[in-house]
């Protein structure tokens, strides 16, 4: 990665996550050091063969806590979110969001932190976001953009659905559908979502480490390219070799599914993300050109780690080859 930024150190929370993890490989490969705080630091052991990175235990709800872990810290990223919550409706999602955003800010003031990077979501929106997450998305981003002022230079970076190895979005639907009995009914059919490429994600962020024209700047990042689910569910069934007959189900069915689903294990679908998807995922402004991003498409990097693995070699030649005619 050629990114010319001196060396900083910088705490991450939400580290262990999806993002998080690629996030952070990035970094330590930019020379930068890293320290990522979590309540389970032994759920991401893999991190600490990074060699300029710690794993910290730390609560970091816990205000005190907070402080005393990210001491000497240069930038603090905040990357927690949750898309489904336990107990009362609302509850969860303004904790790991909106409190969290607040906690960070003061830890930022205490420790004379100067650089916040935040991540927030698509059409997050206090007062408009049609679901719990997208309304407590939309405040926390509001908080810490409020903070934005001498003592700390804040961005924040609102993706559509990030894909990726080890994502939530395409790996959920290939799990569903593995379990399809022919026929997989698809709330929502129509939705719209501009999937980006969390390695694009990644490269968003760290370039805009010392870019002083990105201080105070909300970025939207989407990938190239729109789909409705139903596109996305079908591509998955395709490439995987799933003959499933996709049906989109109308409003109140979908509705109906998520209010079921709900209380399955997992979550596989909620009423929030029902909510939440209601409204198109996909940017309303261009993708920043001082952010130098060559956005990746989706069908260069799902079939990597959707494919059964007898097809993986296949695959890997096919890029090797293309590569190879590229050059």
């Amino acid at each position: 990665m050629n990114i010319n930024t001196p060396r900083k150190k910088i705490v991450v929370l939400g580290g262990t996550g999806f993002v998080g993890q690629h996030l952070c490989a990035a970094l330590v490969q930019a020379g930068h050091r890293v320290r990522v705080l979590s309540r389970n630091p032994d759920k991401a052991k893999e991190l600490t063969v990074l060699p300029t990175l710690t794993l910290k235990y730390a609560d970091i709800y816990q205000q005190d806590l907070l402080n005393k872990a990210c001491e000497g810290a240069d930038v603090l990223i905040n990357l927690v979110g949750i898309l489904n919550e336990d107990g009362h409706r609302g509850s969860g999602f303004r904790k790991a969001h909106v409190t969290l955003a607040q906690k960070v800010v003061a830890t930022c003031l205490y420790n004379r932190i100067p650089r916040l990077l935040h991540m927030s979501a698509l059409n997050a929106d206090a007062s408009k976001g049609r679901s719990y997450y997208l309304r407590t998305k939309g405040e926390a981003e509001s908080y810490v953009h409020a903070h934005h002022v001498g003592q700390i230079h804040v961005t924040s970076f609102r993706p559509s659905v990030i894909f990726g190895p080890n994502d939530s979005f395409l790996n959920r639907f290939a799990d569903l559908l593995a379990y399809a009995p022919g026929i997989f009914p698809l709330p929502l059919p129509n939705s719209l979502f501009a999937p980006i490429y969390v390695g694009d994600v990644v490269n968003a962020m760290i370039r805009s480490l010392d870019l002083s024209a990105t201080y105070g700047q909300r970025y939207e990042l989407c990938g190239p390219k729109v789909y409705t689910l139903k596109e996305l569910v079908t591509y998955i069934a395709k490439l995987k070799h799933m003959h499933r007959l996709v049906i989109g189900l109308p409003l109140w069915l979908s509705s109906w599914q998520a209010n079921m689903m709900e209380y399955l294990p997992g979550k596989p679908f909620s009423r929030d993300n029902y909510l939440s998807a209601l409204t198109p995922s996909v940017c309303q402004q261009p993708m920043p050109k001082l952010l130098g991003l060559n956005l990746t498409p989706l069908e260069s990097i799902a079939p990597l780690y959707l494919l059964p693995d007898e097809q993986q070699h296949l695959y890997d030649q096919y890029r090797a080859q293309v590569t190879v005619k590229g050059s």
